[in-house]
């Protein structure tokens, strides 16, 4: 037969303020004052009404985050997934699972070898990668968009 102990909690009860005892009166928020009320925060970033950190540091100059165009990098050898001789383009590459949308800006790079004859249309390509592509008999094509 299977003796069953008591679960021992993890977590401790919560502790319950203001009802009398050694937490009643105040509980532990202490006379008066903004963390005293109920509702009573302070926000992280105050300190103490002298110039927050965010606003005395400058904010100029130009960003270009906003204006870049997010390029996914594929390896060489991530083209070994298709078939010899296959004509490899974006929608073929997101079918594959090496690119999340078609729409994507894409760019091969020279990392590892490629053992197959594969005709591949991409956005940009690198020139050694372009090399190890076209010395297996295969051809590349930039496509304009």
């Amino acid at each position: 037969m299977l003796n069953l102990h008591k679960m021992i909690s993890l977590v401790r009860p919560k502790k319950k303020v203001g009802r009398g005892g050694k937490l009643g009166k105040t509980a532990a928020r202490g006379h008066k004052g903004q963390k005293a009320r109920s509702g009573g925060t302070i926000s992280p970033s105050f300190e103490g009404g002298q110039m927050p950190l965010t606003r005395r540091l400058p904010k100029r100059g130009f960003n270009n985050t906003r204006f870049q165009t997010p390029v996914t990098e594929l390896s060489v050898r991530s083209l070994n997934a298709f078939d010899n001789e296959a004509e490899v383009t974006k929608q073929m590459l997101c079918d594959a699972g090496l690119l999340h949308r078609p729409t994507d800006s894409v760019k091969i790079l020279a990392n590892g070898t490629i053992d197959k004859k594969l005709v591949v249309y991409i956005d940009a390509i690198s020139a050694s990668a372009r090399k190890v592509i076209e010395e297996q008999g295969g051809q590349v094509h930039i496509i304009k968009e």
